[in-house]
């Protein structure tokens, strides 16, 4: 028998989420939120599907180029030897950080260091990224399933529409929404509230999902009043989330799962 996940939120105080059992378990469901898991007999489909990825470390593995842009201006700028791939990653993913200080040994952020990481990034970006395993297939996936993709990433969106491109996924989306395009970034919930609105998404009606592999990312979704899925194939292989991903796979299931059922 079907299990239906009532999420409840500000936003949406009644939306379910319609699972099978092994997706439950796949899934990992966390208790970040207030969910109740009960039997369902009825179903029906969604109007609409929704996913919200994040980019860097949710979809594409930059950390090679993020840390040569980074070790560009400390030599140039500062005068500082280089950082490890792994600390600036892991750098990037803290809860509570100060980048300029963990990167540049400032406690805010130069004006020069930002034009030169930007200018040297702008190359560098799209010198070695590449798309995590099994992400190509599941965009296809739910592309080819009518689901509404777009992409809320707090890197700007120049750099993420030049990376998409190269990698061959960028037309995949709807939008690319990045931290220019809003007063706010994540774990603001201004990035997905533009991206639901555009879409004209109705909680009763519609499913959406916001994918990422940052606690920033979670707290965007749960604002926003949206389930979030944490992606552990990332930068971060530790996390919380309403479900927690250890493949694509998984949230390949959950999404076509939801699309077949509606209270």
């Amino acid at each position: 028998m079907p299990i239906v996940v009532r999420v409840k939120s500000r936003r949406d105080p009644a939306q379910f989420v319609f699972l099978d059992e092994s997706v439950i378990l796949s899934g990992k469901t966390s208790t970040t939120r207030p969910i109740l898991a009960i039997g369902c007999k009825t179903s029906r489909t969604f109007d609409m599907q929704i996913v919200i990825f994040d980019m860097d470390g949710t979809l594409i593995d930059s950390g090679r180029d993020i840390t040569a842009s980074v070790n560009h201006v400390r030599k140039t700028v500062y005068g500082l030897g280089p950082l490890t791939i792994s600390f600036v990653v892991e750098a990037i993913n803290l809860d509570k950080r100060n980048l300029a200080l963990l990167f540049y040994e400032r406690e805010t952020y130069e004006p020069e260091a930002k034009i030169v990481f930007e200018a040297h990034y702008h190359d560098q970006c799209v010198q070695t990224p590449r798309l995590y395993s099994g992400i190509g297939q599941l965009l296809d996936e739910l592309a080819g399933a009518g689901v509404r993709l777009s992409v809320a990433t707090n890197a700007p969106a120049v750099f993420a529409g030049r990376m998409l491109t190269h990698l061959g996924v960028a037309d995949t989306f709807d939008k690319i929404i990045g931290s220019a395009d809003v007063e706010k970034s994540k774990p603001h919930p201004a990035m997905l509230h533009l991206i639901l609105d555009d879409y004209g998404f109705n909680p009763e009606r519609d499913f959406a999902i916001m994918v990422g592999d940052n606690s920033k990312d979670m707290e965007a979704a749960r604002r926003a009043g949206i389930p979030g899925a944490f992606v552990t194939w990332g930068f971060s292989p530790v996390g919380i989330g309403d479900f927690v991903f250890e493949h694509p796979d998984g949230l390949l299931q959950l999404v076509q799962t939801a699309g077949r059922l509606k209270s």
